[in-house]
């Protein structure tokens, strides 16, 4: 492949899906994000709402309960035909041309199939819970509890499916922290990289 393809990954509430989407407009190159799960459902025949909630989140925050939780007797899961689905998408969207794919481990998918840059977004538990409450607003559960269970869960997702620790720098080219950059300067930052 010879696009250049920018993969997001990202703590909950630190703003990866809008650098992703301000990097793409920037770069003038498609990105995506919510047109991933569109596509991903599509493929795999499966409802968008499962898509959105399984095809980054593990069920649980344990590795071996994932491993082994809603397989049948033959060992076959869903998760396993929407992994399958979603790498599929995200290798044939790298084929097309370049783009900002965000999160749904594309840094691992693509990591020997493309010119990826790889980039990992983090903040602080407190830049992140102001984030998320001016974003998404209150909830019953505290914004802190909201951010450990969302990151605990992509995190069991990622080792599952890539065997990589989730947010470790060394797997990533950039990891930047939005909450003292900034949005428009980690935009700036990444698309200065492409």
């Amino acid at each position: 492949m010879k696009n250049r393809i920018i993969t997001i990954s990202r703590e909950f509430g630190s703003g990866g899906r809008t650098i992703g989407k301000e990097t793409a407009a920037k770069l003038s190159i498609p990105c995506y994000d919510e047109e991933l799960i569109e596509k991903i459902a599509e493929k795999s025949g499966l409802a968008r709402e499962y898509v959105r909630e399984r095809g980054e989140y593990a069920p649980t925050t344990g590795w071996i309960g994932n491993a082994l939780a809603e397989r049948d007797y033959s060992g076959h899961s869903l998760r396993d035909e929407l992994w399958n689905a979603q790498r599929s998408v995200i290798l044939e969207l790298a084929e097309k041309e370049p783009c900002v794919i965000v999160g749904r481990c594309a840094d691992y998918i693509l990591k020997d199939a493309a010119d990826c840059l790889t980039v990992f977004i983090h903040a602080s538990m407190k830049k992140r819970a102001e984030r998320i409450v001016q974003v998404y607003g209150e909830r019953e559960e505290t914004p802190e509890k909201r951010l450990t269970d969302k990151d605990k869960r992509r995190r069991a997702y990622y080792q599952l499916y890539t065997d990589m620790i989730w947010g470790e720098a060394k797997n990533y080219q950039l990891a930047l922290d939005s909450g003292i950059l900034g949005i428009d300067r980690c935009v700036k930052i990444i698309a200065e990289q492409f």
